[in-house]
C-alpha cells in the first residue's frame, strides 16, 4: 500500500471545504448556535508563526469536537491590522501601511488556510477596512452620546520612539509594550473612555466569569480596588490643608512625614521660598520617568523638602512635607502618610532622609525593639502599641476604630479608591481610525453625525509620526479643513486616531453580521449568537483586551443595544512555546515558520505536533526533531487500512473495552483541553490495533473519529475511502457504553504486619474468595520471603482492596 502524501491530500480537502461552505453555519437559522473563537491575530509581514498556530489549532479542535457534538459551530477569522505595530513595521520596510496591509493580507489569509482550521470564510473581518471602523468610530460616537467620552489636557505616558501617548495598561515596566522604549511624561490634550465609571461592575462580574483564574486576578489586580480613608491634615502657619489616603489609618501615631507627587496642584504653595529653586528642578526631572517607572518595586527613593510641615491632630506632632516621585500627583489625593515603621516604601525613603523611624505595631514574633532593618518593617498583622486609645487591640479592629475616631471629629473621611485609570484612546499616529469628532469655534465640539460615517482615512505619503504631538493627518488640509455640521461654518476635524485596542474591542460582536452593512450588528444575529461561547487567547492581554471587550460590552449592553454584558461565557488562556529550551525571538533567531513544517510532514503533523507538546495551557517546547514522530504515528493510522476485515465480525470484549475506555478518555480530555493526554490515549490504542491481525470496520471509524479534530485531512481522506458519507466532520462523535469501562481485574494490595509487600491483579470474579486470594497472594516472591517459615497468626482481608497477614 502507498504511504500517505499530505501534500496531494490537503490542498484537496481545504479546496472541497471552502468551495462547499461545510464550515460556514446558517448564522439566521441555526438551532444549536455554538461561538468558537480565538483571538484574531495581528497580521505581521513575516506571516503567521508557530505560536499563532499553535493557539488557533487548540481553538480549532475544540470547535471541531463541539461539531460533531451536534452544534452548529461558528468560528470567524480576521486580522487585527491596524495600529502602531503595523505602521513601525511599515517605516521600518519603507512601505506604506495601505501596501503593506494588502501584502500582509494576502499572506496571513493563505497560510491561515493551509493550517487545516474550521475557519467561517465568509465571515472575515479587517480592522483596517472602512467597512469595519466605520463602526468602530460609530462605537466612539455612543460612548460620547452616554458622556463617556471626553477630552481633557493630562499628564499622560509618551513612548519617545512610537512618537505617540500610550495607555497605563501599555507600559510595562516603564517601556512601551510595543518597542520597549522608555516611556516619558507629556502634557497634552487628550480623549479618553471612562472605565473607572464601570470599576465595581468589572470586579464583581469576576466572581461569575468561567475564565482562567490567572486572568481574573490580573484584572482584580489592575483595577486594584481599596478602601480606606482620606485624612486632611493643616499645614503649619497656613491656611492649606492636605489630604492623605490610607488603608492603614491604624499606624497613624506613627506618621513621621508626608509625601506629595510633583504634580500635587498645591507643590508650590508649600514650598517655601528657599527651597523653590530646588523643588523646581525636582520635579523638572522627576516627571520624565513614566508612572510605572516611578512606583517600580526596588526602586531608589528621591526627594526634596517643601520646608512646610503639617500637624498630626492625633499628636500634635509636625509632620516635613516632602515631594517625591514615587507619589503619583495624579492618583487619588496626590499625598501620602509616612509611616516607615509599617510600610516598606516609607521605611525606605525615610532611611534614605535620616527621618524618624516610630514602631507602633508588635507582630506575632514579640518585636518590640526599635525598627532599623527592612525585615523589622510589619505591614500585615499584630497588636497596637505606642498609639494611645488603641494600644492593645488587633490592627483590623483598630483600623475600624481610628476611622471612626477620624470621621466623628471631622479630620477625615472614608473613601474607595482605584489603580485603574480612565481609557487614554488618542493616539497621534497616522494607521488608525480617525475620531470623528469636529472642532467649531462656534458650537465647540461637535460629533461627526451618523450618517457620515466613516471619517475615512486619506491617504498620506508622509505618514510618519511628527514628534510634535499631534498626527501626520494634522498636516493634510483637506482632511481637517471641514464645515461644521450643525452651524455649517469654518471648523477643524480631530486629527487624531483612536487606539488599536478599540478596534480589537468589539470586533467578536460584527462577526455574526458582517454580511449587514447598514448597522454594526443585526440585533437578532447578536442575540442568537453571543456572547462567544469559548473565546481562547494570551493571557497578556489580560488588563488591554480583555478589559477593554469587557467594559465596551458593558456599555453597550446599558444602552439596550445587546442583551448581554459580558463578551465570552468561557475564557481559556493558552500557554506559550519556546524552542529548544529558550524563548522564541527574532534576536535570537529562533522563531519558527510553519510553513517548511507543513511543506514537509503536512499540517495534520504540525498541528498534532503542536498540542501534543504539553497541556494546552502551559505550553511546551518546540524541537524540530520531534515532529518525525509524530508524521510516523499518522503513517500508521494510513497503513491501518491493509488490516481491514471485510467481513467485520463482531468485536471481542477486550477489543470493546479498550475502544470505549479510549472514547472516554478522549471525549473528557478534550472538553478540558488537555489535547496532549487525548492524543497519547490514541498512540496507546494504535499500538493495541496495530497487534492485532485484523481490524473492524467499527474500531477503525471510531478510531478516525477521535483524531478528526487533530488530523482533518487524513481522517477525511481515510472516510472517503471506506467510502462512508461526507464529511467526517459532520458525523457524530462517538459514544462510550458504561458497562465495557469496568475493569474484569482487581489489583489487591499485600500486607504483612501493615507494611506493604507487595500486590497482585486477579480475575474480579473470584475477589469474594478468600482463600483463592490467600493462596494467591502468598505465591508472590516478594511476599513469600517474608512468610517462608514463619507463622501467621491472622489474615485480615479487606474484599477486593488488600489482604494482610499478621505474623
Amino acid at each position: 500500500m502507498k504511504r500517505y502524501i499530505p501534500q496531494q491530500v490537503e490542498p484537496k480537502w481545504q479546496q472541497k471545504w471552502r468551495e462547499d461552505k461545510l464550515y460556514s453555519p446558517d448564522l439566521g437559522n441555526a438551532k444549536n448556535p455554538f461561538f468558537n473563537l480565538m483571538m484574531f491575530p495581528y497580521p505581521s509581514a513575516e506571516g503567521l508563526h508557530v505560536g499563532n498556530m499553535y493557539a488557533f489549532t487548540g481553538t480549532d479542535i475544540f470547535g471541531r469536537f463541539m461539531r460533531m457534538q451536534g452544534l452548529d459551530v461558528f468560528e470567524p477569522i480576521g486580522l487585527d491590522g491596524f495600529g502602531i505595530h503595523s505602521e513601525n513595521y511599515a517605516m521600518k520596510v519603507n512601505i506604506h501601511p495601505f501596501d503593506l496591509s494588502k501584502i500582509t493580507e494576502k499572506r496571513f489569509l493563505e497560510q491561515l488556510n493551509i493550517t487545516g482550521n474550521s475557519f467561517d470564510w465568509t465571515a472575515t473581518v479587517e480592522t483596517y477596512k472602512p467597512n469595519y471602523y466605520k463602526w468602530t468610530q460609530w462605537l466612539f460616537l455612543k460612548m460620547y452620546e452616554k458622556g463617556l467620552a471626553y477630552r481633557k489636557k493630562a499628564s499622560v505616558n509618551w513612548c519617545p520612539s512610537c512618537l505617540t501617548v500610550l495607555a497605563d495598561e501599555q507600559v510595562i515596566a516603564g517601556e512601551c509594550e510595543r518597542c520597549g522604549s522608555k516611556v516619558e511624561q507629556k502634557m497634552l490634550e487628550q480623549w479618553f473612555f471612562r472605565i473607572t465609571d464601570y470599576a465595581d461592575r468589572l470586579i464583581n462580574n469576576l466572581k461569575n466569569l468561567d475564565w482562567s483564574e490567572k486572568v481574573k486576578i490580573a484584572q482584580r489586580n489592575w483595577i486594584g480596588k481599596k478602601q480606606g480613608i482620606n485624612i486632611s491634615y493643616e499645614v503649619e502657619g497656613s491656611d492649606l490643608k492636605v489630604a492623605c489616603f490610607t488603608t492603614r489609618p491604624d499606624t497613624n501615631f506613627g506618621t513621621t512625614f508626608i509625601v506629595i507627587g510633583p504634580e500635587h496642584p498645591d507643590v508650590y504653595k508649600l514650598t517655601k521660598p528657599q527651597h523653590i529653586n530646588e523643588v523646581k528642578e525636582y520635579i523638572k526631572l522627576s516627571t520624565i520617568a513614566s508612572k510605572e517607572e516611578r512606583i517600580a518595586e526596588g526602586r531608589k527613593k528621591t526627594g526634596v523638602f517643601t520646608g512646610s510641615y503639617a500637624i498630626n491632630n492625633l499628636n500634635g506632632e509636625k509632620l516635613p512635607i516632602w515631594i517625591s516621585d514615587f507619589v503619583l500627583g495624579d492618583f487619588g489625593t496626590g499625598a501620602v502618610v509616612g509611616v516607615p515603621g509599617h510600610d516598606l516604601r516609607d521605611f525606605q525613603f525615610a532611611k534614605q532622609f535620616d527621618l524618624p523611624i516610630i514602631r507602633v505595631v508588635v507582630g506575632k514574633d514579640g518585636d518590640k525593639t526599635d525598627i532599623t532593618s527592612e525585615s523589622q518593617v510589619q505591614e500585615d498583622e499584630g497588636v497596637m502599641i505606642n498609639s494611645d486609645f488603641l494600644d492593645g487591640m488587633d490592627i483590623h479592629k483598630a483600623t475600624v476604630k481610628i476611622m471612626d475616631y477620624l470621621e466623628e471629629k471631622g479630620w477625615g473621611k472614608r473613601v474607595t479608591t482605584y489603580h485603574l485609570r480612565d481609557w487614554l484612546i488618542s493616539r497621534q499616529r497616522y494607521w488608525g481610525p480617525p475620531i470623528p469628532i469636529i472642532y467649531c469655534n462656534k458650537c465647540g465640539t461637535v460629533a461627526v453625525p451618523e450618517k457620515d460615517l466613516p471619517v475615512e482615512l486619506p491617504f498620506v505619503e508622509k505618514f510618519r509620526p511628527t514628534g510634535t504631538g499631534e498626527s501626520p493627518l494634522a498636516s493634510v488640509e483637506e482632511f481637517y479643513k471641514v464645515k461644521c455640521p450643525s452651524c455649517g461654518g469654518q471648523a477643524r476635524r480631530e486629527t487624531d486616531v483612536s487606539d488599536t485596542f478599540l478596534d480589537s474591542a468589539w470586533y467578536f460582536i460584527r462577526y455574526p453580521s458582517t454580511d449587514i452593512e447598514n448597522k454594526a450588528f443585526d440585533t437578532q444575529r447578536s442575540k442568537k449568537w453571543l456572547p462567544v461561547d469559548m473565546y481562547i487567547g494570551g493571557a497578556e492581554h489580560s488588563v488591554l483586551h480583555l478589559l477593554y471587550s469587557r467594559f465596551v460590552t458593558m456599555v453597550l449592553f446599558d444602552a439596550g443595544l445587546i442583551d448581554f454584558e459580558e463578551p465570552f461565557t468561557k475564557f481559556r488562556a493558552h500557554g506559550l512555546l519556546i524552542k529548544e529550551g529558550a524563548k522564541m525571538s527574532k534576536s535570537k533567531g529562533n522563531v519558527v515558520n510553519p510553513d517548511q513544517h507543513i511543506k514537509e510532514y503536512g499540517a495534520d503533523t504540525l498541528r498534532t505536533y503542536l498540542m501534543f507538546l504539553g497541556p494546552f495551557d502551559q505550553g511546551g517546547d518546540f524541537r524540530d526533531s520531534g515532529i518525525n514522530g509524530i508524521y510516523k504515528f499518522l503513517q500508521r493510522i494510513w497503513m491501518l487500512q491493509e488490516k481491514l476485515d471485510g467481513q467485520n465480525e463482531k468485536l471481542g470484549i477486550k477489543d470493546l473495552k479498550f475502544m470505549h475506555k479510549t472514547i472516554k478518555k478522549v471525549t473528557e480530555d478534550i472538553s478540558a483541553l488537555k489535547y496532549n493526554t487525548a492524543i497519547a490515549a490514541l498512540m496507546e490504542w494504535l499500538n493495541f490495533l496495530s497487534k492485532k491481525q485484523k481490524l473492524s470496520k467499527e474500531e477503525y471509524q471510531a478510531f478516525l473519529l477521535l483524531l478528526s479534530p487533530f488530523a482533518p485531512h487524513i481522517t477525511e481522506e481515510i472516510w472517503e475511502v471506506l467510502g462512508e458519507n461526507y464529511s467526517i466532520h459532520k458525523h457524530s462523535w462517538p459514544q462510550f457504553v458504561n458497562e465495557y469501562l469496568e475493569d474484569d481485574e482487581v489489583s489487591i494490595v499485600i500486607q504483612v504486619n501493615g507494611k506493604v509487600r507487595d500486590s497482585i491483579k486477579v480475575q474480579k470474579d473470584i475477589v469474594g474468595s478468600k482463600e483463592a486470594i490467600q493462596k494467591l497472594a502468598t505465591g508472590t516472591p516478594n511476599a513469600n520471603k517474608y512468610l517462608e517459615g514463619k507463622s501467621v497468626k491472622n489474615v485480615v482481608y479487606v474484599e477486593g482492596r488488600l489482604i494482610n497477614f499478621v505474623i
